[in-house]
């Protein structure tokens, strides 16, 4: 609504100004098909362009406002769409961060093969955080899993449950962010792999152009806190 107010307004400034332009284009016509001026006065034909010029300038002054006003609502229109633009953007990435939306990007994709019970819940959060270490954006577990700020891990007979969900192995790890960086905090001397080999695993690393990451966070239900009355 504010925008088609806008486009309104911009109509009738430009409106405005071709009027006006029209106006001193007809006065000026109008001077011209003036029969005769050879019985006039010289006094009084001095008086007439006086007024003829000081009309013009008044026209002239008026249309310099119009279009003054053309360009602050311009300018303004621009400003609002910037911002739009970039509280757009800022929302955008705060719903990547608190997992509420899919993401895609470069990044890696770690695949961990072990025996039944070597990989461990404390395995996988060391993952996790190694991979926040090195700057992952984005952490999904076996392409159902968001793991975010809130996601809790927990030992289960069946494999690993996160956040409610039980993860079995192999466990798939797909994050998002810098290849080369991300890849190097997995294969690095003490890291993961070496963690993972020292229990009978092993485990792989892709670097890879596109990752697309469809799991979402679950929303949490609040315990304590209700909405506020009026």
């Amino acid at each position: 609504m504010r925008d088609a107010w806008r486009r309104r307004s911009g109509l009738v400034v430009a409106v405005l100004i071709g009027v006006l332009a029209f106006t001193i284009t007809v006065q000026w016509n109008q001077g011209d098909e003036t029969e005769d001026f050879s019985g006039v006065r010289g006094v009084e034909l001095a008086e007439l362009l006086k007024s003829l010029d000081a009309t013009n300038a008044r026209l002239n002054t008026q249309i310099e406002e119009l279009r003054t006003t053309r360009d602050d609502l311009r300018d303004s229109t621009e400003s609002s769409a910037e911002a739009q633009k970039a509280a757009i953007e800022r929302a955008n990435a705060l719903a990547i961060l608190a997992g509420t939306v899919g993401a895609q990007g470069e990044g890696i994709e770690i695949t961990i093969t072990a025996p039944a019970g070597a990989v461990t819940a404390s395995v996988l959060i060391d993952a996790v955080q190694e991979m926040r270490d090195a700057g992952a954006e984005v952490i999904a577990l076996n392409g159902v899993a968001r793991v975010v700020a809130q996601t809790w891990f927990l030992d289960d007979d069946s494999g690993v449950r996160v956040s409610g969900r039980v993860l079995k192995p192999p466990y798939v790890m797909e994050v998002i962010g810098d290849p080369e960086t991300l890849a190097d905090a997995v294969t690095f001397r003490g890291g993961l792999a070496d963690r993972v080999e020292s229990r009978g695993g092993e485990v792989g690393v892709e670097r890879r152009r596109e990752i697309q990451v469809t799991a979402v966070a679950d929303a949490p239900e609040p315990q304590y806190a209700r909405p506020a009355s009026d």
